[in-house]
């Protein structure tokens, strides 16, 4: 189905057609205030923007770092009085500090005035009560006796790892029970991953071996109809299977790790032509909002200001058009013709046993590229300028024994990258081309 038709059908140029526009059936706004969406299977009043517990700001103690909880409880006290009602955390993040932050910050809150989301991140657990275990911690750690939302987290890659985290251990079976009994009100999954491994999920919903109440999906512009195929699905086809079974969808990485709210200039040239008053990432932020059947968009706000500029955003809420969304994918083809890295800088490859800093590197490389400080040959105009800007920045954003020269190709990072980045591969590459500017050999 292409885009036109598909947008005909689900109703999205009707939503986004009018300047001031009316909430669908599912959705409920308030002029000026947070938009919600209605999750039609329980009545559910969400937040259309969610808060992503895996950015909490951290700072240095005692030779490490920890989670700024003053910040964090700075932050979800104006979220809250702001409208967000939705909290996604995991134990996996942030080296296991961020549902504790999380429980902490909310604490103060009646339990029933937001919705709390998190997951069973069993990546190296296949024995049952070990899986029980970090289950039952996450309750503590939440102040909870129960989950809103719950997570099988970041399945798809292959079969064995999920039969063994899930299926032949009966964790499956035991969530399923503790849905039941109440104390998981919605169960679900978020995925990562190959066509075939999402269709088995939604063979199992169709089946009746499990009940999936929502699932969650990496969507953004760029990823609708331009994942890499080797690492993920395009989101127009994981959308609309799920819309078809009208199974309520969570959006994660809808700015792709920060890479769509700091695009090429040429790219954000003209967007701010097109809505001056309006940053560049709330596009990517109007594009999930504008399919209904989306109920939270996740956005990890580490500081104060990526929170106002998203408030503003999502008060009001003002979805794409048909135009604008044909604006968007033809921005998305453009952003193919960069040599990005698709790093989310979720920094589940952290930390690196020999000290590397890898997100740190991917950043700085993306945002050089995407900046234009990014010298590609000795004859082009500005080359010397771009090159000292380069390498000096490069030494600014993090000392030399965490370069990229430091890898030693271990591959321990792989089996922890969401978006199955050939890390050992991309730190080569770029500390080939640190070198190679260094000796004016490109």
């Amino acid at each position: 189905m292409d885009r036109r038709e598909f947008i005909k059908i689900s109703g999205v140029a009707a939503i986004g057609a009018a300047t001031k526009t009316k909430p669908g059936k599912d959705s409920e706004s308030a002029k000026g205030g947070m938009e919600y969406r209605i999750n039609p299977t329980n009545g559910d009043k969400v937040s259309l923007l969610g808060y992503g517990c895996m950015r909490w700001p951290m700072i240095d103690k005692d030779g490490g770092q920890v989670i700024d909880q003053e910040a964090v409880n700075e932050l979800v006290d104006y979220a809250m009085a702001h409208g967000i009602n939705y909290f996604d955390t995991s134990p996996a993040y942030l080296q296991g500090q961020s549902e504790k932050a999380a429980g902490i910050a909310l604490a103060k809150y009646p339990r029933s005035s937001y919705f709390l989301a998190t997951k069973l991140s069993n990546f190296r657990i296949s024995d049952k009560e070990a899986s029980i275990a970090l289950y039952r911690d996450s309750l503590k750690q939440l102040n909870t006796d129960y989950f809103d939302y719950y997570l099988l987290h970041n399945i798809g890659r292959n079969m064995e790892s999920f039969k063994a985290r899930y299926i032949d251990n009966g964790i499956l079976d035991f969530v399923k029970a503790e849905r039941e009994a109440g104390h998981i009100r919605n169960l679900g999954f978020s995925f990562h991953g190959i066509k075939e491994m999402f269709d088995h999920f939604l063979q199992m919903h169709d089946s009746g071996e499990v009940h999936w109440d929502f699932c969650q999906i990496q969507m953004n512009y760029k990823d609708w109809t331009h994942a890499d195929p080797s690492r993920n699905v395009n989101a127009d086809y994981l959308y609309e299977e799920l819309d078809k079974r009208e199974i309520p969808i969570v959006i994660m990485e809808p700015l792709l790790g920060g890479r769509l709210a700091s695009v090429p200039d040429g790219i954000a040239k003209q967007m701010k032509e097109r809505e001056p008053d309006r940053s560049v990432a709330s596009w990517a932020f109007r594009f999930c909002g504008s399919y209904p059947r989306v109920l939270c968009i996740l956005s990890g706000m580490s500081a104060m200001d990526p929170l106002l500029d998203n408030l503003e955003t999502f008060s009001d809420f003002k979805p794409l058009n048909e135009e604008e969304l044909d604006f968007l994918e033809r921005m998305a083809k453009w952003m193919e013709e960069y040599p990005l890295v698709n790093c989310n800088y979720c920094n589940y490859c952290m930390p690196c046993p020999w000290g590397v800093d890898i997100p740190g590197i991917l950043r700085h490389y993306n945002e050089s590229v995407a900046t234009g400080l990014y010298p590609q040959t000795a004859a082009q105009k500005d080359y010397k300028k771009l090159k000292r800007a380069f390498l000096v920045s490069y030494d600014r954003a993090m000392e030399s024994i965490r370069q990229a020269d430091h890898c030693i190709g271990c591959k321990e990072c792989l089996q922890h990258c969401p978006q199955s980045i050939n890390i050992p591969d991309e730190l080569q590459r770029i500390n080939h081309y640190v070198e190679r500017l260094k000796q004016d050999t490109l």
